[in-house]
């Protein structure tokens, strides 16, 4: 089976949110449309980022992480975590949002974060954004990242992908990622039935009708599909057919690896002719809709088996987050191919110039098997330092859709 599998283990939270000085000053409304102006501002410059010189770069970078400062600390300081148990109706989600409680020490696995567990919930900025992860992995991976958002006031809802999680990998691969999108739906509708009048989330004034999604690696695909492409398991079947040398662990993930040995022309062999039994003659195109929402975005996606045509116009602002050293999903195949064909509308918000394939899993997972070290472990150089600057343009992105 063709498949990537992100992390089981689980990264600690980020420190609490610092004050927000020009949130303060401003007061709450006019911090907002400061912000959502500011990231408005950087993103127009996305199309020409290449042509542009390093100071201007480094302006704008400096432009979009002051958004997430803009909006006032008081209103959202902290982090609530709560857990939504899975139904027939929605898989397992994790829930983090506002809230004025104080934060206690929370185990989860291995790790160790700081969230008010349960705690009344408080309003932020009236917005939900969905986290889709990666094949394999867990929701912590993202915890971080979700307490950026919080910070900044947004509600963060984390579903676990079922059969494609790091308690059960049976459906990793096309089955999973054709179930996905619906499960991200399904997430949705779960936290709007929370937040009706009276009900457990009613305090923070959710708008459900402008949400955003942000996707890594597996759940890159998911937000694709969700912004409007289709994708088949045949056209996947057909790229590592003819690139399978290049992009072996997109196409085989950790079942074998080259080593540049002797064996490596038996393995390809062996590995293209199980692809093309498996996938080469399911040629239905898979796609998703969800007119809630509003923002994408896409970090690392698994995208060798969509039609790129089809993405040439998203149907809601989609963000890419791009990795230069990504070892696992050959950027020339996935998210490079995604980017030329949707460019402009699809700007590249975050460029990790030395970055891997999981080096937006904050901080860098612990303990992994020496195959998935080898290819979710940070490429030597990179500066784990950068990430909040990151995350910070992922917050951008989404105040300047959902909130503008």
């Amino acid at each position: 089976m063709v498949f990537e599998v992100i992390t089981a283990r689980q990264p600690p939270a980020s420190r609490a949110a610092r004050t927000a000085p020009w949130g303060r000053l401003l007061g709450a409304r006019a911090a907002r449309t400061v912000s959502a102006t500011l990231a408005r501002f950087a993103s127009s410059f996305a199309p020409c980022r290449a042509a542009l010189p390093r100071w201007v770069l480094a302006l704008l970078g400096a432009l979009t992480a002051l958004t997430v400062n803009l909006v006032p600390a008081a209103a959202h300081a902290g982090t609530g975590l709560a857990a939504l148990p899975g139904t027939a109706q929605h898989p397992p989600i994790t829930l983090a949002y506002p809230s004025a409680a104080p934060h206690t020490k929370v185990q989860r696995g291995p790790f160790t974060l700081r969230a008010a567990v349960d705690a009344p919930p408080v309003r932020g900025n009236g917005r939900l954004v969905v986290l889709s992860h990666g094949s394999g992995g867990a929701v912590w991976t993202q915890f971080d990242l979700a307490q950026a958002l919080v910070a900044a006031g947004f509600t963060v809802a984390m579903p676990l992908h079922a059969g494609d999680n790091f308690l059960d990998m049976r459906d990793v691969g096309p089955v999973s990622w054709e179930r996905r999108p619906q499960e991200v739906s399904q997430t949705i509708d779960a936290v709007a039935a929370l937040s009706q009048p009276g009900a457990r989330l009613a305090p923070l004034a959710l708008d459900m009708q402008r949400v955003g999604l942000y996707g890594m690696s597996a759940g890159g695909i998911t937000a694709l599909a969700l912004a409007g492409a289709r994708w088949s398991p045949a056209l996947l079947a057909r790229h590592c057919d003819a690139h399978i040398a290049e992009d072996f662990p997109a196409c085989v993930g950790l079942s074998t690896e080259l080593t540049g040995g002797v064996l490596d022309a038996s393995k390809i062999a062996v590995a293209r002719q199980v692809i093309r039994l498996k996938l080469g003659s399911d040629t239905r195109w898979r796609t998703a809709a969800d007119p809630r929402l509003r923002a994408v975005v896409a970090a690392v996606p698994m995208a060798a088996p969509i039609d790129m045509a089809s993405i040439a116009q998203p149907r809601a602002p989609l963000g890419l987050v791009r990795a230069e050293k990504d070892a696992w999903l050959a950027p020339r195949f996935h998210i490079d191919a995604v980017h030329a064909a949707c460019d402009p509308r699809c700007p590249v918000i975050a460029d990790m110039a030395l970055g891997g394939h999981g080096s937006t899993l904050s901080p860098a997972p612990p303990g992994l098997p020496s195959a998935a070290a080898r290819l979710l472990n940070d490429p030597p150089g990179f500066d784990r330092a950068s990430l909040p600057g990151v995350f910070a343009r992922i917050v951008g992105f989404f105040q300047q859709h959902l909130l503008g």
